[in-house]
Order: structure tokens, then sequence, then C-alpha cells
């Protein structure tokens, strides 16, 4: 079982950062902690993901070089750092968590939070 909590939402200008953090419960040391994302009207996505015990990552092709995931055991959080954000990053961010190895796909993740909403203005 896994509980989260994203955090850090707002609304930004074009080409600034911002950091969400997902505030996450559980064994995870078990966890692989993925972000994703849904604009208005379209469907869920896929960010990025790390495995928990050996920090391996991964991105989608559309953020790769511009947004970082990272874990932090001291406090179990998965922040999510967005660089040179652009108006098609607008959406809601959710973090989602699995047992088990790095996975891409939705229908892998089970336990989700209620999502952080970002803005970038043009």
């Amino acid at each position: 079982q896994a509980q989260l909590v994203e955090s850090g939402g707002g609304l930004v200008q074009a080409g600034d950062s911002l950091r969400l953090s997902c505030g996450v419960s559980g064994r995870t040391s078990t966890f692989t902690v993925g972000w994703f994302r849904q604009a208005q009207g379209e469907g869920r996505e896929f960010v990025a993901a790390i495995q928990w015990s050996t920090g391996s990552t991964a991105y989608a092709s559309s953020v790769e070089g511009q947004f970082i995931i990272s874990r932090h055991s001291n406090d179990n959080t998965v922040a999510l750092q967005m660089n040179n954000l652009k108006p098609e990053g607008t959406a809601v961010y959710y973090c989602a968590a699995l047992q088990g190895s790095l996975q891409r796909e939705i229908k892998y993740y089970p336990y989700w939070g209620q999502g952080a909403r970002v803005a970038v203005a043009s």
C-alpha cells in the first residue's frame, strides 16, 4: 500500500522553472514512483519515473533533458524539477507508485495522488 500527496503546483511564465514534490508513505524501498500529466481534454501521459532502490530513471522523450526526477530518503519524497517550462506543459500532474521496477504505462500503477495543477503562461 502507498499513499501519495503532491505539492508545488502553480502558475508560472514560459521559461520559468517549477519543482513538484510527492510525499510517499509505505515501503518506499520496494516502489517505483512515476509522474504523469493530463492536459485538459487529453489523456493522461507518462512524464518520468524513478525506481527507489536503485535510483534508475526513465523519461518521456518530450521532457528528456528538461525535467529531472529525484528521490529523497530523508523525507520520503520524489521531486520533479521542471525547467524551461512551455505553455504545452500546462496540465494536472499526478504522482503514482507501483511495487516493482520501472514502468512507463499507466496500467501498472495502482496508487495515485490527487494531482497538482501547473499552468504555464505564454
